[in-house]
């Protein structure tokens, strides 16, 4: 069990708050005489290596190597975040490019990613967003002509989200057309799903109840199908910046940057631990072997929950990088984050 961090001395925490933030820093053991050096705290390096050998005794070190420094444990480092860390806001500079992403223009799933990239690349690890597939319930359905062959299909869902996609026209579509197919989505098929819209519509065309011309019938048909089977491939779990996971230090235990790699390969697995952060109401930090997922690679993830305008959850966006995160900065830069896809959805 993790002692509080109340229970630990003065001079314990200042030596153990050494450590961990050289270690974060470098990414390599430290050693007393290093502590020496560079606290400030008037002790000897005989005091402080009698000081790390008690808190290795705790479970909060650990020497990698006879006569190397030392390094936190999983679990020093969950105490130093729970109990010690003090946490950075994002700069100016960070929350603009962020901001930045959200703002362009194009479909909910394109802005979601680029935020992730944006995360990614200010964070220095992959980026990670989870949105669970979601069924979009049809609230209009417009089409507005761009050339005598193509028109853009604008879908406005029941959550109030706008989506826009170009569909190809049969020969001959008139204006009437586009008006006539926007006029029955709106009448015959608000408040449905997508599958429920075609599933309808069908049952309507079969029964010869549909009061529409063969133009009207093809563009709501062409209108569903192609969110349907956007919605079928719309990624659960988006991944971006694994590169920036293979830094010099990394390179030196490629081993574990191979696991790392793994890990992201198997989509399945963090998708369901980002699962487990929607039901937060804060950032969820998970550490190196306290996942057994992350046993092998030694990483860890920083996860947050965003919501739509009524409160729901309806994502979890984080980075994934090596238990030598810079938390401090990166917890607060996901807090934003998260925030900012909130204001998305709304």
């Amino acid at each position: 069990m993790t002692p509080p961090i109340l229970e630990l001395t003065d001079r314990a925490r200042d030596v153990f708050r050494m450590v961990v933030e050289a270690y974060l820093d470098t990414g390599a053991p430290i050693g007393s005489r290093t502590i020496a050096k560079l606290s400030g705290l008037n002790l000897s390096p005989a005091s402080i290596r009698n000081v790390m050998q008690d808190l290795e005794e705790l479970g909060l070190l650990a020497a990698p190597h006879t006569s190397a420094g030392r390094m936190p444990t999983d679990t020093g480092l969950r105490l130093f975040v729970d109990g010690m860390m003090h946490a950075l806001e994002p700069s100016v500079e960070e929350r603009a490019a962020i901001a930045a992403r959200v703002e362009q223009a194009g479909p909910v799933e394109e802005a979601i990613a680029a935020t992730t990239a944006a995360l990614s690349g200010l964070s220095a690890c992959a980026g990670l967003v989870f949105v669970p597939k979601r069924e979009v319930v049809v609230r209009q359905l417009a089409f507005v002509p761009l050339s005598a062959g193509q028109a853009l299909a604008v879908l406005v869902a029941d959550d109030g989200s706008v989506e826009n996609r170009v569909i190809d026209l049969p020969s001959g579509t008139s204006g009437t057309a586009l008006a006539e197919a926007a006029n029955y989505v709106s009448a015959m098929l608000s408040g449905l799903t997508l599958a429920e819209a075609r599933a309808r519509l069908d049952r309507q065309i079969a029964e010869e109840r549909a009061a529409l011309d063969g133009a009207a019938r093809a563009l709501i048909e062409a209108g569903l199908a192609v969110w349907s089977e956007d919605g079928d491939r719309r990624p659960v779990l988006i991944v971006r910046g694994q590169g920036r996971l293979i830094d010099a230090a990394a390179a030196a235990n490629l081993d574990r940057v191979r696991d790392l790699l793994d890990d992201l390969e198997g989509k399945q697995e963090i998708a369901r631990l980002l699962d487990r952060a929607r039901e937060a109401d804060a950032t969820r930090i998970f550490i190196g072997a306290e996942n057994n997922l992350f046993a092998l690679s030694g990483s860890s993830v920083i996860a947050r929950p965003f919501h739509n305008a009524d409160g729901h959850v309806i994502g979890v966006v984080g980075v994934i990088g090596p238990t030598r995160l810079n938390y401090a900065r990166i917890v607060p830069m996901v807090d934003f984050t998260a925030a900012t896809l909130a204001r998305l959805m709304q």
